[in-house]
């Protein structure tokens, strides 16, 4: 049996996937020990994981609003979300991360790192130590770095034009410009570690042997084949370990089931708004509001709950209509359960997300600032209109079979058998 390290940081929602690919190789007899931000220590321990915080580089103590030190809903524009994420997280922190990674693999012997897909510095600990890499990203991929899928960021569907295909590739190519601002600090992490420069920041990932993406090819607009080394994995959702049971709305109208980010992203004044909405509609509605929100600070109607968390893998068979940030778990689990969407995106993956439930007609989309009125024709129109509550079925058997098909395991293990060609999955 071999030994994985897998590396991770305090992102919210892809912390959970990566912990159930980490269990499902410890299940298959393999020793896994996983490397994160304290506050995941509890997410571990509920899946019977190994786990380590970091100690050299940042490690997140909580998952409150104060919490959060990326703090992307403070950006202004696109350039200054890739500054937080190169300053605070991809390249910034580089070194500590790596030493931290070296110390783990010391200690612990792997045989393969699986890495975040952000980590630059545990990946470089991988290039020090000559060991076999893998990435694992929790959603549809968010790098430039993947011919053949639109620009991340903006919600962009699939194009269908030279003309279309030729903006996407400049859009991409840009977006890699902007990441470059962060190639001193990685050199200056490997310098540290005793390796040679890269001329392009993006290189560093080229050391990879494997880059799983745990999200649905049946969901994403996915080029066919997907070139090695990626390789889709399938989705690994679940409900998270904070999660605790709920009461519902009395009454037997339809369940609005509303969920925004596990993460601060300014959402008091879209859930405000949704919210009233609710009150306003004769439905049942249960609002969650994750870690980083009281919920008491949301004074709710008589036929509204408000509360921290849920068990939403239980609560979305009565569910008619999820309202969404369109976080990747948040929009595949109710699409699962062939519940259409209400996607009110705020940034991240989560335009991409939106798009891809649009383009099937299993939801619609409205802008974090819509109004209370367009709020509640938007709900009217997916409880009323039978075509999306159809099309989400569809689109969710379609997931479903990816998730009942996931292969972390046993591509991570294939990772470590020689000649190997991951593409095309």
């Amino acid at each position: 049996m071999a030994r994985y390290l897998f590396t991770t940081w305090e992102g919210g929602g892809h912390v959970q996937p990566l912990l159930l690919a980490a269990r499902e190789l410890q299940d298959r007899g393999h020793a896994v020990l996983v490397l994160s931000d304290v506050c995941n220590d509890t997410d571990a321990a509920a899946l019977g994981v190994a786990f380590q915080p970091w100690t050299t580089a940042p490690s997140q103590t909580g998952k409150r609003r104060e919490d959060d030190r990326l703090k992307d809903h403070e950006a202004d524009n696109p350039l200054e979300v890739i500054q937080r994420l190169i300053d605070r997280i991809m390249a910034g922190p580089a070194l500590a991360y790596a030493q931290d990674t070296l110390a783990a693999i010391d200690a612990f012997k792997p045989d393969a790192i699986v890495s975040q897909e952000l980590l630059l510095g545990a990946m470089a600990a991988a290039d020090a130590r000559n060991l076999p890499l893998a990435l694992f990203a929790a959603n549809i991929w968010s790098l430039p770095t993947l011919s053949g899928v639109p620009p991340f960021g903006a919600g962009m569907p699939p194009a269908t034009s030279d003309e279309e295909r030729a903006m996407h590739a400049m859009v991409t190519q840009m977006s890699r410009g902007l990441f470059q601002i962060g190639l001193p600090a990685l050199n200056s992490a490997r310098a540290a570690l005793g390796l040679p420069a890269r001329d392009d920041l993006f290189d560093q990932l080229d050391t990879a042997g494997l880059i799983l993406i745990a999200s649905s090819r049946a969901f994403d607009f996915a080029p066919d084949p997907v070139p090695a080394p990626f390789a889709y994995a399938g989705p690994y959702l679940a409900d998270p370990a904070w999660v605790t049971p709920a009461t519902l709305p009395a009454g037997d109208a339809p369940l609005v089931l509303v969920s925004f980010s596990s993460l601060y992203q300014a959402q008091e004044a879209v859930l405000t708004n949704v919210i009233a909405a609710l009150g306003r509609l004769p439905v049942r509605g249960l609002v969650t509001t994750g870690p980083t929100l009281e919920p008491s600070q949301f004074p709710a109607p008589d036929n509204v709950i408000v509360v921290r968390s849920a068990p939403h893998q239980a609560l979305l068979e009565e569910t008619a209509v999820f309202v969404t940030h369109a976080g990747h778990g948040s929009t595949l689990r109710p699409l699962m359960a062939g519940v259409p969407l209400l996607c009110m995106p705020m940034g991240r993956d989560q335009h991409d997300n939106a798009a891809r439930v649009v383009a099937r007609d299993a939801g619609l989309r409205l802008s974090p600032d819509a109004s209370v009125e367009a709020i509640m024709a938007a709900i009217t129109q997916l409880l009323e209109d039978v075509r999306y509550g159809r099309a989400a079925a569809a689109l969710g058997t379609a997931i479903q079979a990816d998730r009942d098909n996931r292969s972390a395991a046993t591509l991570l293990e294939q990772l470590l058998a020689p000649a190997t060609n991951f593409g095309g999955r």
